[in-house]
C-alpha cells in the first residue's frame, strides 16, 4: 500500500533532474566563498558544559572541536588529538602541536581536564554530566562520594591526556566528538564568569569557524578561524545565519527567493516544493520523536493505566503518514532507532520488535478505570511554538479527547522556555525528541536512567537501572544487546515514554553549494567542507 510519503518521494525522484535555481545571489557567493542559511531557533547558549539542544550543538560543532571528529564518511579521525592509544581501561591522547585557540594560545591537555572536571562537579549542575560516567570514578564524584582528584583524567604534560575508564568501553572513543568533551581554557572561562558563551567575545574558538557577530533573536555570523589547525581545508570564509525562523513556509520562500542556501521543509512545504519542480533531498536524521510522560507524584500521568491507555490508542503509521507526512520519517515501535548498531548488524535486525497492538477498546477501558467515578483531569501537553509542534499537539489533543474522553491543554512555549519547563517538570506530557550523542545504543538507553538529569519525567525503575548497567559496563556485546532487549520490554510495559517516529528531513540545497554533509552524529548539517562553485 503506497502512503502519501511514498507518492511524494516518487514525485521528487521523477523530478530529480529539475533544479529550481534561486533567483538572487544572497544565498551563495562563489567569489567570497560565503553562504547564508537559516536556523529554526536562537541558540539558548554556547557553553559546551551546559548545552543540551541541537541548535547550540550545530553552532558549537562549527566553532569548537574535541579530541576526534567525524570525516565526510562518518569515520572517526584525528582532531585536537593527532593520535591515540586505546587500551582495555585507558585512552591516551597525544595532542597536536598546532592546535590553537582563536586568541593564538595553544590548546593543551589541561584545557580538557579543566572542562571535564567542571562537568563532573556536583555543585556545577551540568545537564550532560551523566555522559561522563564511563570515566573512572565519574559517577562517584558527581554523587559527592569521591573527591574531584579521583576523576580518571590527567595531563602529565601539555600534549598528553590520559583518560582512565571505569571498565572496558568499546564506544568511548566516539564519545569524544560530543561538545561536553570539548576543551575550555580555564583563565578565559573564569574571566568571563556567568557570561561565558553568551556573546561572541565571551567564547574562545578552536574549531573551523569563529563567531564574529550575534544579534540575539535575529542573526549570527561565523567566519573562518585562521587559528584553526586545519584552516587550509575549510573552503568557506563566511556562514551568515541571516534568519531565525521556525516557520516552514518562510524558509521555503527564502530559499525560492535566493536568500538562503539550504531549507528544511515541513509536510506542507514538501508538497509545494515538489509542485514547483524543486529538487527535493531526504535524509534519515537518526533521532527519535516521542512523548515524555511526567511520573512525578501528583501528576495524572504518574498512573500507568493512563499511559497504557494512550499507548493503546496510538497508531505510529497513521501518525507518520498523515500527521508528519515528511519523506525520511519512519514509524517507531521501539525507543531504539533502526540505525543503532547491535552485535554484527543493527539492534532491530537482530532483536526484531513487534508493532504495538492498536486496541481502542483496551484504551477506553484503561482510561475509564483510571478516571473512576470522578471527573477526568485536564492534561497539560508541552510543546515548542512552531507549525510542526502545533500540528502534532493538535493531533494528540484530538486523539486523547476522542478515544479517552480526557481534555488536553496545549502549552506552547519558545524553545528556551520549553527547555526550562521540561527541566522543572512543569508538564504532564511533553513532545520530545532525542538525537544521538554517539554511535551506540547507550545514547538512548541511559535517557531513562534514574540518575540521568535528561530523564525529564523522572522514571524510576531498579530493574531498568540494573539492565542499563550491563549495557554501559559489559565488555561483551551480545550480553549488552540482550540487556537492551530487556530495556525495550520495560519501556513498552511501563510506558515512561511513547516512541512516535524516527526522524527524517526533507530539504533543499542551492545548486552552487557543494560538499554539505548530513549526518546522524555530530553537527548537522556540517558545512566544514562545503564550498560554493561558480554558476
Amino acid at each position: 500500500m503506497r502512503s502519501l510519503l511514498s507518492v511524494l518521494l516518487s514525485a521528487a525522484l521523477w523530478l530529480s533532474g529539475m533544479i529550481a535555481c534561486p533567483a538572487g545571489a544572497d544565498a551563495v557567493d562563489a567569489k567570497s566563498q560565503s553562504i547564508t542559511i537559516a536556523l529554526l531557533q536562537e541558540p539558548p547558549n554556547l557553553d559546551s558544559t551546559r548545552t543540551t539542544d541541537l541548535v547550540s550543538f550545530f553552532v558549537l560543532g562549527h566553532v569548537g572541536e574535541g579530541l576526534v571528529r567525524y570525516d565526510r564518511r562518518g569515520r572517526l579521525v584525528p582532531a585536537v588529538a593527532e593520535r591515540w592509544e586505546q587500551q582495555a581501561n585507558r585512552l591516551v591522547f597525544h595532542l597536536r602541536e598546532d592546535a590553537r585557540w582563536s586568541d593564538g594560545s595553544k590548546v593543551i591537555a589541561d584545557d580538557f581536564v579543566y572542562a571535564w572536571r567542571l562537568i563532573n562537579d556536583p555543585d556545577y549542575g551540568a545537564p550532560y554530566a551523566a555522559i561522563m560516567y564511563p570515566i573512572r570514578n565519574a559517577q562517584a564524584v558527581q554523587q559527592g562520594e569521591a573527591p574531584m582528584s579521583a576523576l580518571g583524567v590527567s595531563a602529565p604534560d601539555p600534549r598528553t591526556l590520559i583518560v582512565d575508564l571505569e571498565s572496558p568501553c568499546g564506544y568511548c572513543l566516539s564519545l569524544m566528538v560530543h561538545a561536553a568533551f570539548y576543551p575550555i581554557k580555564q583563565s578565559f572561562h573564569e574571566s568571563a564568569g556567568d557570561t561565558y558563551g553568551a556573546e561572541p567575545d565571551r567564547l574562545l574558538y578552536n574549531g573551523p569557524f569563529r563567531l564574529t557577530d550575534w544579534v540575539h533573536g535575529a542573526r549570527l555570523t561565523l567566519e573562518r578561524n585562521p587559528q584553526y589547525w586545519d584552516a587550509e581545508s575549510v573552503p568557506l570564509n563566511r556562514i551568515e545565519v541571516g534568519y531565525i525562523t521556525e516557520d516552514n513556509r518562510t524558509r521555503l520562500n527564502l530559499f525560492r527567493d535566493g536568500q538562503i542556501a539550504l531549507a528544511r521543509l515541513g509536510a506542507e512545504t514538501v508538497k509545494d516544493a515538489v509542485a514547483q519542480g524543486m529538487r527535493l533531498r531526504t535524509f534519515v536524521s537518526g533521532g527519535m520523536a516521542y512523548l515524555s510522560f511526567n511520573l512525578r507524584e501528583g501528576r495524572p500521568t504518574s498512573d500507568v493505566r493512563l499511559r497504557r491507555a494512550i499507548q493503546a490508542a496510538f497508531d505510529a503509521d497513521e501518525f507518520v503518514n498523515k500527521v508528519i507526512a515528511i519523506p525520511g520519517y519512519r514509524p517507531a515501535y521501539s525507543f531504539f532507532p533502526s540505525w543503532v548498531p547491535g552485535v554484527e548488524g543493527t539492534f532491530l535486525e537482530e532483536y526484531p520488535v513487534t508493532r504495538p497492538p492498536l486496541d481502542y477498546a483496551r484504551a477506553e477501558a484503561l482510561a475509564a478505570d483510571f478516571i473512576g467515578d470522578g471527573a477526568p483531569p485536564t492534561l497539560t501537553l508541552l510543546t515548542v511554538t512552531s507549525p510542526t509542534g502545533a500540528k502534532i499537539a493538535e493531533y494528540w489533543q484530538g486523539l486523547i479527547k476522542q478515544r479517552l474522553g480526557i481534555d488536553v491543554r496545549v502549552d506552547q512555549q519558545t524553545f528556551k522556555q520549553y527547555l526550562q519547563k521540561i527541566r522543572n517538570g512543569d508538564f504532564d506530557i511533553a513532545l520530545s525528541s532525542w538525537y544521538p550523542d554517539y554511535g551506540d545504543i547507550a545514547t538512548y538507553a541511559d535517557l531513562l536512567a534514574s540518575w540521568n538529569p535528561n530523564n525529564r519525567g523522572q522514571y524510576q525503575s531498579d530493574e531498568y537501572d540494573r539492565h542499563l548497567e550491563t549495557v554501559l559496563r559489559s565488555p561483551d556485546q551480545r550480553e549488552r544487546m540482550d540487556a537492551a532487549r530487556d530495556l525495550h520490554r520495560l519501556i513498552r510495559s511501563d510506558v515512561p515514554v511513547l516512541p512516535m517516529a524516527e526522524t527524517g528531513s526533507a530539504y533543499l540545497v542551492h545548486p552552487q553549494l557543494r560538499g554539505v554533509v548530513r549526518r546522524v552524529l555530530g553537527a548537522d548539517p556540517d558545512y566544514t567542507g562545503a564550498r560554493v562553485v561558480p554558476p
